[in-house]
């Protein structure tokens, strides 16, 4: 061999091995992870994502089996500012045999994980790997899947954490629930990472507070799980409530609640804007169904005492020739109007059947731009309050109607078709 191929090929190993050196370095994600440190794989973190703050958590693994891959997934500490808008690309950095292919993979994780950051690298795809090829390699649906299981996994184990949780849950539990929709196999492990605002549970007498914040099995931040829900129960409840709402006060305040908290029964309070949708994927969560306080008839089974049943029979009887008057004065507005049980203080409700779309539901569609079912809620009227018992006989019986029928509307967030018109009545009436 002559001197100057000798050169050249040793200048070319030494340039491989230097290369080999860096490249060895940079890929923290290839090396033993008991060799590195947290504050290495935190670093690693902000020059991978350019954030200022540390990851709350992550997670390094080597998947071994028909498909073999690393990854390197992290949980940031902060949403970013487009969270929302699912148009954006996002998603986590792909590697083959630590060669760098793609820096948004989008493939390698569910729409509503697409808040983590991390690193896949692969040792089956091949180099010229696209992202058509991703949408339809097998290989890449096991690396989805892992990805997904070993998320989930990692959010279980951070919910053990109160405060590192709360703070997860605030920036990212509005995007969790969207799994519900999208992910029908991991639906149940996402359902014991839901966190709910609540009624609270109704205690005989005060409890001291727990000695720290964790101490509090399922709470966040004075947030319930659903398993939580569900084992203070009270006995003979058949079904874990809850009531959409656009903000807490509204959903707190509302009418429907009125007959739970006087029989002390714990009400989930959803304020999100994905609950309503979310929700309707989630029908039971442990064998217990879920049910909206403002769909249906409620029924409180064995939490109702066989006089309150009959009292309510004999109101809805003896109401009846008044019903009929409310139906036809209301016949555009209301689908249906019937006697309820479930007001105690306020004289009326606007409820949809099972299986309805919500009035909130409704006015988000349409909000947004999207095309929305023309809803005609029902009616409940609570008999015994003075207002509604002013009915019979009354001059203004069509004016009166139509404002039973506005002020349950306005309690439930919504606005009268005509506003001027529900003013124009409640003046008269007060003059």
């Amino acid at each position: 061999m002559q001197k100057e191929e000798w050169d050249a090929e040793k200048s070319e190993q030494v340039l491989l091995d230097e290369w080999e050196a860096v490249n060895s370095a940079n890929a923290l994600w290839a090396r033993n992870k008991k060799e590195v440190t947290d504050e290495q794989y935190a670093e690693f973190y902000k020059n991978l994502s350019y954030d200022t703050q540390a990851p709350l958590a992550w997670s390094h693994n080597r998947v071994e089996g028909s498909t073999e891959y690393t990854q390197l997934l992290y949980i940031p500490a902060k949403a970013p500012q487009d969270l929302w808008n699912r148009d954006r690309k996002a998603g986590i950095k792909l590697y083959v045999r630590r060669v760098f292919i793609m820096d948004e993979a989008e493939a390698l994780m569910p729409a509503y994980l697409r808040w983590v950051k991390g690193v896949v690298d692969s040792a089956d795809l091949p180099l010229n790997v696209s992202r058509e090829l991703l949408q339809e390699s097998r290989d890449v649906k096991a690396i989805r899947e892992g990805n997904t299981r070993r998320v989930l996994s990692l959010l279980d184990d951070l919910s053990k954490d109160t405060e590192k949780y709360t703070r997860f849950y605030a920036e990212f539990g509005a995007v969790l629930k969207e799994g519900l929709g999208e992910d029908f196999a991991n639906r149940d492990k996402l359902a014991k990472l839901l966190r709910f605002a609540s009624t609270g549970p109704v205690r005989a007498e005060p409890v001291e507070a727990p000695e720290s914040p964790s101490t509090s099995s399922g709470r966040t931040d004075g947030l319930v799980s659903l398993a939580d829900y569900k084992a203070r129960m009270k006995e003979g409840q058949a079904a874990i409530y809850y009531i959409t709402a656009d903000n807490r006060a509204a959903a707190q305040n509302s009418p429907q609640l009125e007959v739970f908290r006087k029989k002390g029964i714990e009400v989930l309070l959803m304020t999100d804007r994905v609950d309503e949708w979310a929700l309707s994927f989630l029908h039971e969560f442990d064998g217990t169904p879920l049910q909206s306080v403002a769909k249906g008839a409620v029924d409180l089974g064995s939490l109702q005492d066989e006089e309150e049943k009959k009292a309510a029979e004999a109101a809805a009887e003896t109401f009846k020739p008044v019903l009929e008057r409310l139906k036809e004065s209301l016949k555009d507005k209301a689908k249906d109007v019937r006697v309820t049980s479930r007001l105690v203080d306020s004289p009326a409700c606007l409820v949809v059947e099972d299986g309805d779309y919500s009035t909130q539901l409704a006015r988000m569609l349409k909000q947004a731009g999207q095309p929305a079912p023309e809803v005609r809620p029902i009616l409940e009227v609570n008999a015994e309050h003075a207002l509604v018992k002013k009915l019979e006989g009354s001059a203004h019986f069509d004016d009166l109607a139509h404002i039973l029928f506005d002020q349950a509307l306005l309690a439930e967030g919504g606005l009268p078709d005509d506003p001027a018109a529900y003013v124009k009545r409640v003046n008269a009436l007060l003059v």
